[in-house]
């Protein structure tokens, strides 16, 4: 049984409005120009939004890693980086992500962000299903 269950509601697709279900966000959506759309300013795209996600909950994981193994994750800061691609057949997901850890050498840095890695709901569900590479700046 889930924790937490997030809900949002999307109408008219790519170039619509997305919601969730206690209106805290409130999107207008456009493709953007670099994939033919329109790319209307203000607005944001599903990528981004699957980018913003993925960035904080791999966060929480690199910050909870860094509990278990008592290491200083202070100042930690995650980019998510997602790319959409064009494939055989269609269309499919990319992602990078960027790992900065100031208060640890590389190597500490590069055991918690695999840690996190490995614990991240994110990276569970796209594991095995979508590229992603993990870099430690």
């Amino acid at each position: 049984m889930a924790l937490y269950t997030g809900t949002a509601t999307a109408k008219g697709g790519r170039n619509g409005h997305v919601e969730s279900s206690d209106g805290l966000l409130k999107f207008d959506l456009s493709i953007p120009k670099a994939m033919g759309g329109p790319g209307k300013e203000g607005a944001t795209n599903p990528e981004q939004l699957f980018a913003a996600g993925y960035a904080a909950c791999f966060g929480s994981a690199v910050d909870a890693v860094g509990r278990q193994k008592k290491l200083d994750t202070a100042g930690a800061e995650v980019t998510c980086n997602v790319g959409i691609d064009k494939v055989e057949g269609g269309f499919q997901l990319s992602a990078r992500i960027q790992v900065k850890l100031p208060a640890l050498d590389k190597a500490q840095a590069q055991e918690v962000a695999e840690a996190a890695h490995q614990m991240c709901p994110y990276s569970k569900a796209t594991r095995g299903n979508i590229d992603v590479s993990l870099e430690v700046l």
